[in-house]
């Protein structure tokens, strides 16, 4: 269980939630929803005790899981199974008991023998505490569900996509049988079946769950209260009602506190009219002055008028100038280790197109990119510049963003040619205004990461954008202002997304499948590929 008390919490001289109270008890599935910026990750990470709170406390019993929108992954050396596996300890057992059973097959005595047995005898009892094989076999099934087939889990975290790691790290906190799961954005890169798996886990799980999602088939299936976090009034409003009835009751309020606040104007003005009038005469002074203080308490008892959530306007640059074929990559393979991603990829990007990328989940799509980008060595081939070209590259994990400079010194660095005023609108536009431009990148939301790399995107001028899941952690209305800059960007586009969504705005001409590299026109057949990918 997790109990907060008067919690409170703020971000430099902005106050993101007031002084409240709840609790996430056993059997507690709770949405908490608000717009991009509101302070939902802010307030799940002091939850989970990453974040300090600005007033107030929170208490929390039993085994806590987080699961962070960029999630750490430990040892990038580990083997995917292994790290699923920590969440119970199981990983260390295992390993133990293979060292003790290689030691008694080795011993070259008695006694060395006896020895190995009497760990291995402890260790085995270890694991029967732990769940057993039959553990093994539930992190197994989860792994699978989530799209991790065995030869993903007996490859090393490092030679995973981001997508891939992801999952690994949200089957490891499923697998952990936690009394409490915070789960920020838990269907970021799963495909269709895995969110269906997902819905049905948490909707069926014995303890408490606080979510995060812009999945809204998430939300209805799963949830049985809603928190919803206020930007405008930095309040926090609790309905213990299933998603549907809340969107409803959420409507009923929302007309209640604008009749409200109008009956309280209405008031307030004739007693601010009367009050003028018996001012001007010295003997009614003192009444006129009562008059004004109950016109102050009315406007003050009721809530102000809901500002409307703001939006960040998003418009892609005007590509600049380039030649008929600004990029062409030929023969490109990438390896890990043993593990083969693809091989002989061809392309040939020419100004203006719109190009989708598929494949399934570890088919290399997010490492194609990458390669194009040049942020990796392709282990053949080369990518070739063509006359004029200037990418843009928006990289599903933020890879652009430098974690250790602010966010008005990352847009610099990506903007050398405006000056600071300029910086700061356009940083405005993306709703980062006065304190806002100077919090270091590393505590910013996956949301507000997202605003930040589009807005270097922005600043570029490219002419061939390279584009990495950009519809991810973003509220409805945002990810509808992504999509419009989509359609209406005139250079060339190449595309990775789930998003059938971004796929349509896009309108692509052509489709690389992955891994094997084909290339075909586009056509309506390759729809139902997009949420597989």
């Amino acid at each position: 269980m997790i109990v907060a008390r008067e919690l409170a919490v703020s971000v430099g001289a902005r106050t993101l939630l007031e002084p409240t109270s709840f609790q996430i008890a056993a059997g507690d599935r709770v949405g908490l929803v608000g717009r991009n910026g509101a302070g939902k990750t802010t307030l799940t990470r002091i939850l989970a005790g990453e974040g300090q709170a600005s007033g107030g406390a929170v208490q929390s019993t039993g085994l806590v899981g987080y699961l962070p929108q960029d999630p750490r992954t430990g040892d990038l050396d580990v083997w995917a199974r292994d790290r699923i596996l920590s969440a119970r300890g199981l990983d260390t057992i295992l390993t133990r008991l293979e060292t003790h059973s290689g030691a008694m097959a080795s011993a070259t005595d008695d006694d060395a023998r006896d020895a190995a047995m009497a760990k291995y005898a402890r260790a085995e009892a270890e694991l029967a505490s732990a769940g057993g094989y039959g553990a093994e076999s539930e992190a197994a099934r989860i792994a699978a569900n989530l799209g991790l087939p065995e030869r993903v889990l007996t490859q090393p975290i490092r030679t995973l996509s981001g997508g891939q790691r992801r999952r690994v790290e949200l089957a490891r906190i499923l697998f952990s049988g936690a009394d409490v799961l915070l789960l920020d954005e838990p269907t970021n890169h799963l495909d269709a079946d895995s969110v269906v798996w997902l819905r049905s886990f948490l909707a069926n799980y014995p303890g408490g769950v606080l979510v995060i999602s812009h999945d809204t088939g998430l939300l209805d299936a799963v949830v049985t209260k809603v928190f919803h976090l206020d930007a405008n009034r930095a309040e926090l409003d609790q309905y213990a009602l299933t998603w549907k009835k809340y969107l409803l009751q959420r409507e009923v309020d929302e007309k209640r506190r604008r009749r409200e606040r109008a009956n309280a104007e209405r008031k307030a003005g004739r007693l601010l009219e009367q009050a003028e009038k018996m001012g001007a005469k010295a003997t009614k002074a003192v009444a006129a002055q009562n008059m004004a203080r109950r016109a102050e308490k009315l406007l003050a008892a009721t809530e102000g008028e809901r500002v409307a959530d703001r939006v960040a306007k998003i418009r892609f640059p005007d590509p600049a100038p380039c030649g008929k074929v600004p990029l062409t990559a030929s023969d490109l393979s990438k390896s890990y280790g043993s593990l083969e991603v693809f091989t002989g990829v061809d392309l040939a990007i020419d100004r203006g197109a719109n190009v989708v990328v598929l494949g399934l989940n570890g088919a290399g799509k997010t490492t194609l990119l990458r390669l194009l980008a040049g942020v990796e060595e392709s282990d053949t081939g080369e990518v070739t510049p063509g006359h004029g070209l200037r990418l843009g590259y928006y990289a599903q994990e933020h890879e652009t963003i430098d974690v250790h400079r602010s966010v008005l010194e990352n847009m610099v660095s990506a903007s050398p040619g405006l000056d600071d005023t300029q910086v700061r609108k356009i940083l405005g536009s993306f709703l980062f205004t006065g304190d806002d431009v100077d919090k270091p990148a590393r505590v910013l939301s996956g949301g507000e990461k997202t605003r930040l790399a589009l807005a270097m995107l922005v600043v570029s001028a490219a002419n061939v954008l390279l584009l990495d899941e950009p519809t991810n952690n973003l509220d409805p209305a945002s990810r509808r202002e992504v999509l419009e800059a989509i359609r209406t960007y005139a250079g060339a586009v190449i595309l990775v997304t789930h998003d059938e969504g971004a796929v349509e705005a896009l309108q692509p001409d052509r489709v690389l499948l992955l891994p094997d590299g084909d290339e075909d026109l586009w056509n309506p057949e390759y729809v139902e590929l997009i949420s597989l990918a």
